[in-house]
């Protein structure tokens, strides 16, 4: 059991969880606009989020601690260096224009983690884009959107109209929503400066606040030129199961509530798609 745990833990802990939900919002992506699977962006987008994701968590802790970093940690940036070289291996197979895109992703995600302004727009002393108070949830909703909407159609040269504005508008939000049950779990240890929104308005506004928001992710579908009943029992289940992880986030949640459960959300979406389509 606990070999399995240590498992669970290096899946989570070297965002493979993570990159695969972000796989899964892209593959989605292709399936709405009916493009064959496209292995070059999927996977550099899968490869590219493993990348990003540890560079954003580890870049301080690799920075001021590599003399003394744990087995686990080494394993974990080994791991990572494996992934960039794959992701580089997909990029050199995209079209130059979504190279320019990536590009814009990439020095948002770099930062993200990377000292680089003065120290009034800030929190604390770290100076990057995730300590501007109040910024962090919309950053990263920003990404994942352009990630896994604007990457997969730019490349397939399919044309941006209403339809593209309102997933990435549905992408936007269902991230921030998701993010909502982390913030609630981090509440026991995030600075007050940083702002989040359960700080801001209390733990019960930002679960009444997300419903609110997965109501309109769901009725934002009717909105679309192309609309596949298939499609919104599957964004209707995906809808239902969010809120319930939402309503259910709490202070004291367990390591893999948020970790495991509220980020496999995009993954059940996916294979949801997968068995109505």
């Amino acid at each position: 059991m606990s070999f399995l745990k240590k498992i669970l833990d290096f899946y989570i802990d070297s965002s493979i969880h993570v990159a695969l939900a972000v796989f899964s919002l892209s593959l989605i992506t292709l399936m709405e606009f009916h493009i064959p699977y496209d292995e070059a962006i999927l996977y550099f987008i899968f490869y590219a989020t493993i990348s990003g994701y540890n560079f954003v968590k580890y870049f301080g802790l690799a920075r001021f601690h590599h003399r003394s970093l744990t087995r686990w940690l080494k394993l974990v940036q080994i791991f990572s260096l494996f992934c960039f070289v794959l992701m580089c291996y997909y990029a050199f197979q995209l079209e130059v224009k979504t190279l320019i895109i990536i590009i814009v992703f990439g020095l948002t995600t770099f930062l993200y983690a990377v000292p680089f302004l003065p120290s009034k727009f800030f929190y604390d002393s770290h100076k990057n884009l995730r300590s501007i108070s109040g910024l962090k949830v919309y950053i990263i909703a920003l990404v994942w959107s352009g990630v896994t909407v604007l990457l997969p159609l730019i490349d397939n040269n399919i044309t941006l109209n209403v339809d593209v504005l309102i997933i990435a508008l549905q992408r936007f939000i269902l991230v921030v929503v998701l993010m909502f049950p982390f913030e609630i779990r981090d509440l026991n240890y995030d600075n007050l400066k940083l702002a989040t929104i359960p700080q801001q308005i209390g733990v019960k506004n930002t679960k009444v606040i997300g419903i609110l928001l997965m109501m309109v992710f769901f009725f934002l579908e009717f909105f679309k030129d192309e609309i596949n009943a298939y499609s919104i029992i599957a964004l209707l289940i995906t809808t239902f199961i969010t809120m319930l992880l939402l309503i259910f986030a709490n202070r004291n949640q367990g390591r893999y509530y948020s970790a495991f459960w509220v980020e496999l959300v995009p993954i059940f979406w996916l294979i949801l798609m997968m068995l109505f389509l």
